[in-house]
C-alpha cells in the first residue's frame, strides 16, 4: 500500500508524503521507494508543537509504521527557520500539575517513541525545549548548519518534561546535558555534532536532501534486519549490558529463520546484489 501526497491542513499541520519526493541530486527524478517525508507545518509559530499536533504526528507516523511498504522515514519542519522552536507555551501556561496528569496528553510522547521504521530528523534553524525533545526521538538527526538545539525550559522556570532530561543525557552525557539543562544555553549545529547529538551536519540548504538520501540507503537494506537492529541500539541505551546482549543474541538467531538471510548470504556467494522480500 502507498499513500499519495497528503495536503496539510490547518486541522493537523502534519503533511505526509508516501513515498517521499526524490531529492533534487538524485537521478533519475521521481520519488524514493520505501521512503516517506513528514511534514510539520505551524510556521507562523515556527512550528510549535501543540497538544493537537502531536497527536497527528503521532497518527501519521503509526499509519506509517503499520505500512510494510514504508521502510524508512523522514521527519521536518516547514520553512526554514525551525524544526520546532518547542511547545505551544499558551497552551501550557494554562495548565496545572492535576490537568497535565488527568488530561494524559504527554503519553502521546510515548507513541512517538514506539515507533518501529527507522525515523530520522532533518533538522534547519531552531529545534528548542519540545522541538529538540522531538528531533532526540528519532534514530538519527541530520542537522542543516544553520540549526540550534537546546532544552531552554529553565528560564520559563521548569524543566524538559518529554525526554528531554534522559534522551540529552545519553546522547552528551550527564556533565554536558547537566550544563545545558540547567542554563538553559543553546548550541549550534557544530557543537551539537561535537557532542554527539546530531548524525551529520550539512549546508543548510542540502539538510532534506542529505535525510532523504540516508532514509533511501536504509529502506534498501533487508527490512527485518533494520527494524530488529534498531530496537537491539535503541535497547542498549535502556536495559543493563547483559540484558542488551542476550536479546542482541536472540534477535539474531532469529533472523536466520528469515528468506532475507538466506538471499542474503547467498548473494554474497554468488557475488551478486540481493533483492530483499522482507519475509
Amino acid at each position: 500500500m502507498t499513500h499519495p501526497p497528503a495536503a496539510i491542513s490547518p486541522a493537523t499541520s502534519v503533511g505526509v508524503a508516501f513515498p517521499a519526493p526524490a531529492p533534487a541530486s538524485a537521478s533519475p527524478a521521481g520519488s524514493l521507494d520505501g521512503v516517506a517525508l513528514v511534514t510539520i507545518d505551524r510556521r507562523d509559530v515556527l512550528n510549535a508543537l501543540s497538544f493537537d499536533l502531536l497527536d497527528a504526528l503521532a497518527d501519521s507516523l503509526e499509519a506509517l509504521d503499520a505500512d510494510p511498504a514504508c521502510r524508512a522515514i523522514v521527519l521536518t519542519g516547514a520553512g526554514t527557520r525551525a524544526f520546532a522552536a518547542g511547545a505551544d507555551i499558551k497552551e501550557l501556561a494554562t495548565q496545572t500539575s492535576s490537568s497535565l496528569a488527568e488530561g494524559r496528553r504527554f503519553e502521546v510522547w510515548d507513541r512517538l517513541g514506539a515507533v518501529g521504521t527507522p525515523l530520522i530528523a532533518a533538522v534547519r534553524g531552531f529545534a528548542l525545549g519540545g522541538g529538540c525533545e522531538l528531533a532526540m526521538t528519532c534514530d538519527m538527526i541530520v542537522a542543516g548548519d544553520d540549526a540550534t538545539f537546546g532544552q531552554p525550559e529553565i528560564a520559563i522556570g521548569v524543566m524538559p518534561g518529554a525526554g528531554g532530561t534522559q534522551r540529552l543525557t545519553r546522547a552528551i552525557g550527564s556533565a554536558r546535558a547537566m550544563e545545558l539543562i540547567l542554563t538553559g544555553r543553546s548550541i549550534g549545529a557544530a557543537e551539537a555534532e561535537r557532542l554527539g547529538l546530531v548524525t551529520r551536519v550539512v549546508p543548510a540548504d542540502a539538510t532534506l536532501d542529505a535525510a532523504l538520501e540516508l532514509a533511501a540507503r536504509i529502506a534498501g537494506m533487508p527490512p527485518l534486519a533494520v527494524r530488529a537492529a534498531k530496537a537491539a541500539v535503541r535497547d542498549a541505551s535502556e536495559r543493563p549490558l547483559s540484558i542488551g546482549l542476550a536479546e542482541e543474541r536472540a534477535a539474531f538467531f532469529a533472523l536466520f529463520d528469515t528468506e532475507d538471510q538466506a538471499e542474503g548470504m547467498q548473494a554474497f556467494t554468488d557475488k551478486r546484489a540481493p533483492v530483499w522480500s522482507g519475509r
